[in-house]
């Protein structure tokens, strides 16, 4: 089975992204060098599309341990600058 990375992107941008997500844990586990980085990238993505910050991050990393120069090292920048926005003194009253 070859996985089609646009294909699974464009999931991403039509706003299927449980569908996405299924079908790029099943990516990870079969791709392998920059394409599982991207795999694990997009991953990144789409768990953060659903305010799921700790799969996120994770996910980038797992990209960047591949690739330290995939788009996820910005991404993981910014996951961690909005998660650094929220006042967190609310949470602990």
């Amino acid at each position: 089975m070859t996985f089609d990375l646009k294909n699974i992107e464009q999931l991403l941008h039509d706003c299927k992204t449980e569908e996405a997500i299924s079908a790029l844990k099943l990516a990870v586990t079969r791709l392998e060098g920059n394409d599982k980085a991207q795999a694990y990238y997009l991953l990144g993505l789409a768990y953060q599309k659903l305010s799921n910050w700790k799969d996120a991050i994770t996910n980038y990393c797992h990209a960047m341990e591949i690739n330290p120069d995939s788009p996820a090292a910005e991404a993981y920048k910014a996951a961690y600058e909005i998660l650094e926005f929220f006042n967190h003194d609310l949470y602990n009253p």
